[in-house]
Parts: C-alpha cells; sequence; structure tokens
C-alpha cells in the first residue's frame, strides 16, 4: 500500500508543503505521495483519516492549528504547553482503531533558523499575531531567553494593541516577528500597522510569510536597515521535522 502524507487547512492555494514533499520522495526513492486536505471545518477529519487508509500523517495549518488539538487523542508534551499542533502521527490499531497524536514542528523550524541572527542587544520581543503560529514563536523566544509580547489589533490581558508601540517599546524590542498572514499573496501590498520609522538598524524583522519573498513588511523593514529574514528555512525545517516525526 502507497503510503500517504498531507496537509490540512483552508485555504490552501498559498501552501508549499505539497512541492517540497513530492521533490523529497522523488529525490530520495521514497514511495509515497503528499495530498493537499481542503477543509472549510475539521468536522469530518476523523473521518477521512479512517476511510483513507493510507495515511500515515498529516500537516496542519491556518486556520486549525489549535482548533485541531479537541480531535487528537493525545499531545505531545511541548505541543501541550504551546497550545498549538501543525503536525499529526497516525497510528491505526490491529482492531481498526485509529489513535492521533498531536506535535509542533514549528518551533523547531522557527528556532533554528532565528537562532543565528540574534545578537547580545535583542532581549526582547514584539510578535506581531495571536494565532496557532504565534504559540510555537512564543515558546521559541522563550528558549532563546527572549522576552516576548503579543500585539494584536485589540489590547486585552497582556496582549498590546498596535496603537501602543511607541517609539521607547520599539526601541526596546528589538526583534518584530509577523505571525499574521497580512501581506501574504496575493495581497503583497499590505504590512501589518507597525511605525516603520522607528525601525533601526539593530532591529531583527521576521516574517513567517515565505510568498512572497520579500513582503511589504520585510520591504519596510529593510529600508530601515534591519537584518530581515522569511519563513523559507522555517519551512523546510518544520517539515524535515515533521517527517522525522512520522517515521519514528
Amino acid at each position: 500500500m502507497n503510503h500517504v502524507y498531507g496537509l490540512v487547512g483552508y485555504p490552501l492555494g498559498h501552501s508549499f508543503s505539497r512541492s517540497f514533499f513530492h521533490a523529497k520522495f522523488e529525490r530520495e526513492g521514497i514511495a509515497a505521495t503528499y495530498e493537499n486536505f481542503e477543509m472549510p471545518d475539521l468536522s469530518t477529519l476523523r473521518q477521512l483519516i479512517a476511510d483513507r487508509r493510507e495515511l500515515c500523517g498529516l500537516n496542519v495549518t491556518i486556520p486549525y492549528k489549535t482548533e485541531v488539538i479537541a480531535l487528537l487523542d493525545e499531545l505531545d508534551p511541548q505541543a501541550r504547553a504551546i497550545g498549538a499542533v501543525n503536525v499529526i502521527q497516525i497510528t491505526r490499531q490491529p482492531d481498526g482503531r485509529v489513535w492521533l497524536k498531536g506535535y509542533n514542528s514549528d518551533i523547531i523550524g522557527f528556532t533554528q533558523s532565528i537562532a543565528p541572527l540574534i545578537d547580545e542587544g535583542m532581549q526582547r520581543a514584539l510578535i506581531l499575531g495571536t494565532g496557532g503560529a504565534s504559540k510555537a514563536v512564543y515558546a521559541g523566544l522563550k528558549s532563546l531567553h527572549i522576552e516576548p509580547a503579543f500585539v494584536s489589533r485589540q489590547r486585552r490581558g497582556d496582549i498590546i494593541a498596535y496603537d501602543d508601540l511607541t517609539p521607547e517599546r520599539m526601541a526596546s524590542h528589538r526583534i518584530i516577528v509577523n505571525t499574521t498572514p497580512v501581506g501574504m499573496y496575493p495581497h503583497t501590498d499590505e504590512a501589518p500597522r507597525i511605525p516603520y520609522e522607528c525601525l533601526t538598524p539593530e532591529h531583527l524583522c521576521y516574517d513567517l510569510i515565505y510568498n512572497p519573498e520579500v513582503t511589504r513588511f520585510l520591504e519596510l523593514a529593510a529600508r530601515q536597515g534591519c537584518k530581515i529574514k522569511n519563513g523559507t528555512e522555517m519551512l523546510h525545517l518544520q517539515a524535515l521535522a515533521a517527517w522525522d516525526i512520522w517515521n519514528r
């Protein structure tokens, strides 16, 4: 039986995963395929897995990294601590039952890709957005001894609003990570609403978006002399980590 892996999300027009894994399978002579499962909701996910017995593992993307947790049988401790899942390991029992375990490989990809760019002056970070990917970014920054703060459109609890981004706060938070879809293709003229004039060459701006390669966010940051990085390497690293999880 041919092994099948896939991606669950909605929409999936922007996804790189299928082409990445097809290339990997062909290059390494692996008898497997990778499919996109575009779902407007998750109500049929477990039925899909039950029906498609060749399914061995799934990636999860926007907007389901948090919502999918309720459908799983087990959570890896790190995924539980983060509160988001982007990898599902599928185990099929001899009696036909299916056991789903959730993991988070986003933290691996993000941490490994941003770590070489951080210097000792970068002790605080702003995370733009509060979705599933932002939770892995928060945990990754904490593991690198960076103190992160969430930024959203509305102020609530410990989350600050874009209107709270004063020159003083921008000066003290030298890492800015965009975890929102703002600026993603096809809306490439959009950018998060931060005071770009406060950015300096001492800042690092990191965008999880990889299409386009240089988002408007990164373009405006580069004009200020910032170090910039997009999400391509993170995606590759988290995908390789997902493969390791599926094949443990």
